[in-house]
């Protein structure tokens, strides 16, 4: 998986690229943490993410959570697959996805 980000202010956007998955949601939530110093929004670009599985589910939820509010973190350009998981599992009831 490969991770590029950019800050402007204190929004962060991070462009994901890969499968997020068991063997990658360690180095997800690694950066993610890192990301998320000074940080009050976080933007996750997931165009050319081709699948995520619980574990990276799980990132995604400690991130939001750690963020304190449900606006702070946002979810573009997810593809249909991505979006067929979010809404199978309600994570798209939980996360705000653009």
């Amino acid at each position: 998986m490969n991770i590029t980000s950019e800050k402007n202010g204190r929004t962060v956007t991070a462009k994901l690229e890969g499968r997020i998955d068991t063997k990658t949601s360690p180095e997800l939530d690694k950066s993610l943490k890192e990301l998320l110093q000074d940080t009050d929004e976080i933007i996750l670009d997931m165009e050319k993410i081709e699948y995520i599985s619980s574990a990276g589910l799980r990132v995604l939820l400690s991130t939001q959570k750690q963020l304190g509010k449900k606006d702070a973190m946002k979810i573009i350009h997810a593809n249909d697959v991505v979006m067929d998981i979010f809404e199978i599992t309600g994570f798209s009831q939980v996360v705000t996805i653009v």
